[in-house]
């Protein structure tokens, strides 16, 4: 790939141009940016996804009904982009050269992901994976990546990563909520 390219590619995927992006989204135009962005954390992008709380959708609804709507529409672009990192994951596993790179590189991502995720896993399974993607402020991608390796279900992958995406956001919210309250 040629190095514009690449300096392309890394201006995009910056921060700050990422979370412009989605506080100035609006419409159903803000949906699709707020379902892309979402789709690529899953399995690209290692940013949090509670930014997209701060989409001005302005689709003339309540607001707790647009909020409603991110969430769902965040839910789902994370829960399609973890299908492709589960499918991804699925190849990875089946290939020895990606093991053996991963365990020589320099962070072992493979001993990191089986001393802290495998246990999780193997103790709550599609729940761990759920609680997993609720903490709020954590990239999910390694998360994510981790699961796959392990797991073989599609679509208990899929309602998991649902499950806690939903929920990661509905946390955020609460203790968005918490924090005004006591202000």
């Amino acid at each position: 790939m040629p190095a514009a390219t690449l300096a392309v590619l890394e201006w995009f995927l910056q921060l700050e141009v990422v979370e412009q992006a989605i506080r100035t989204a609006t419409g159903p135009a803000g949906l699709g940016i707020i379902a892309v962005y979402s789709f690529l954390i899953a399995f690209i992008l290692p940013l949090p996804s509670e930014v997209v709380l701060a989409t001005p959708l302005n689709l003339g609804l309540p607001h707790s009904a647009e909020i409603g709507l991110i969430v769902l529409v965040s839910g789902l672009g994370k829960a399609a982009g973890s299908v492709f990192a589960f499918h991804i994951g699925q190849e990875a596993k089946q290939s020895g050269p990606v093991i053996r790179f991963l365990r020589r590189s320099r962070f072992d991502v493979v001993e990191w992901s089986e001393s802290k995720t495998v246990q999780l896993a193997q103790k709550w399974g599609y729940v761990g994976l759920a609680l997993a993607l609720c903490v709020p402020g954590f990239p999910d991608t390694l998360s994510i990546y981790a699961f796959t390796v392990l797991e073989e279900d599609y679509v208990r992958f899929a309602l998991a990563t649902f499950a806690g995406s939903v929920g990661r956001l509905l946390v955020t919210i609460s203790f968005g909520a918490a924090a005004f309250a006591i202000i």
